[in-house]
C-alpha cells in the first residue's frame, strides 16, 4: 500500500525514528507498552530506506511504500542523511501514531497510549 508522504516524518540520530500517521498496519505492530520499559522489537517486519521511496514490510500482506523524496526529514539533515544513519544503526525506530507530532518528544512517544511500533531491521 502507498501511504501519503505527507503522513510520515522522519527523524534523523543515532537511531532513525520513522513516525507514521494514519498507517493501516497500525493494529498489527506491537505495542510499546512493555514491563522492562524496553523497546520492543517488530519480529517479522523489515525497513528498505532509500532516498525516493521507503518500503516498511511486515507479516503477510501488512506493510506500505511511503515516498520518503517528498516527506519530512527533521532538521537540517536530508533523507540521504536519514538512511546513511539507518544503516549504520542496522535499521530504525518505526512508530506508528495517530497523527504527527508539531514537536517531537521521544519520551512522550514511547509512553506507551495509542503509539505502536518498535525497532524494524535493515532489509539485506
Amino acid at each position: 500500500m502507498l501511504l501519503d508522504p505527507e503522513k510520515a516524518m522522519f527523524v534523523p540520530g543515532a537511531t532513525p525514528l520513522l513516525l507514521l500517521s494514519g498507517a493501516p498496519f497500525h493494529e498489527a505492530l506491537p505495542p510499546l507498552a512493555t514491563e522492562d520499559r524496553s523497546l520492543p522489537t517488530c519480529e517479522g517486519w523489515s525497513i528498505f530506506p532509500k532516498h525516493t521511496l521507503c518500503v516498511v514490510d511486515g507479516p503477510g500482506e501488512q506493510g506500505a511504500v511511503i515516498p520518503s523524496l517528498a516527506a519530512l526529514v527533521l532538521g537540517e539533515a536530508d533523507m540521504n542523511a536519514w538512511c546513511g544513519d539507518a544503516a549504520r544503526a542496522g535499521g530504525a525506530v518505526v512508530l506508528s501514531v495517530e497523527r504527527l507530532p508539531e514537536v517531537v518528544d521521544v519520551p512522550a512517544l514511547m509512553n506507551g497510549g495509542p503509539t505502536r511500533g518498535g525497532f524494524m531491521a535493515l532489509t539485506a
